[in-house]
């Protein structure tokens, strides 16, 4: 799956006073950068709900190579597909030290039942990663690497004057593992945006100096 979509949700983020509320169920807890919170095919039942940092729920095979789902960030939560009682179905690490409330699922199924606006949410959320994952699946099928690449760029980056900005740091391997290419090609890609005058990088900040061509 290749993710084509922004790596925050389309909605809002939880309110402050939800999310205390749901913290008050759990255990707040802090990790350091790289830790594993969530393994794929795990049968643990725990809602994460981050409140400051940032994490990215991932796919990799025995091989370990990893396909990047999403990425998420403070007022978001992982973890609500394990209400249904399966197996997990992608990994979690934290990309930075991060602070979370840990939820068991018990509390998390009470809570929902208390809180009709949490569960509208959870719904939303829901429909958001279906549209996500179609998007994927079309952008897997019917595009190629040149024209995934600039389609992450476009939705990563916000207008900043008369150009776009990425605005966080992104390292080539990190966009080869959203859009499921390898990084050599991912680096030919850049290389030759940046010298046709498409792209700035910079200590791996990126800035679309003029929209690339339709096709590489």
């Amino acid at each position: 799956m290749v993710p084509m979509n922004p790596p925050l949700e389309p909605f809002e983020a939880l309110q402050d006073s939800v999310l205390g509320e749901i913290a008050a169920r759990g255990g707040v807890r802090q990790y350091p950068a790289n830790t594993i919170l969530i393994t794929e095919n795990d049968s643990s039942d725990s809602l994460y709900i981050i409140l400051s940092g940032r994490v990215k729920v991932y796919a990799a095979n025995a091989a370990g190579k990893e396909v990047i789902l999403n990425t998420l960030g403070a007022g978001e939560y992982v973890g609500e597909l394990a209400l249904d009682g399966g197996a997990r179905s992608a990994s979690v690490m934290t990309l930075e030290p991060t602070r979370c409330a840990v939820v068991s699922g018990v509390n998390l199924r009470e809570f929902i039942v208390a809180h009709p606006d949490f569960a509208q949410h959870l719904i939303l959320k829901l429909i958001a990663r279906l549209r996500r994952l179609t998007g994927s699946v079309k952008s897997l099928a019917l595009e190629d690497v040149y024209s995934r690449v600039v389609g992450l760029l476009q939705v990563m980056s916000e207008p900043v004057g008369e150009h776009r900005v990425v605005g966080r740091r992104l390292t080539q391997q990190e966009i080869a593992e959203h859009v499921g290419a390898s990084r050599e090609m991912v680096s030919r890609i850049f290389k030759d945006l940046v010298i046709g005058g498409y792209l700035q990088v910079q200590s791996g900040h990126i800035t679309i100096l003029r929209k690339p061509p339709a096709a590489w």
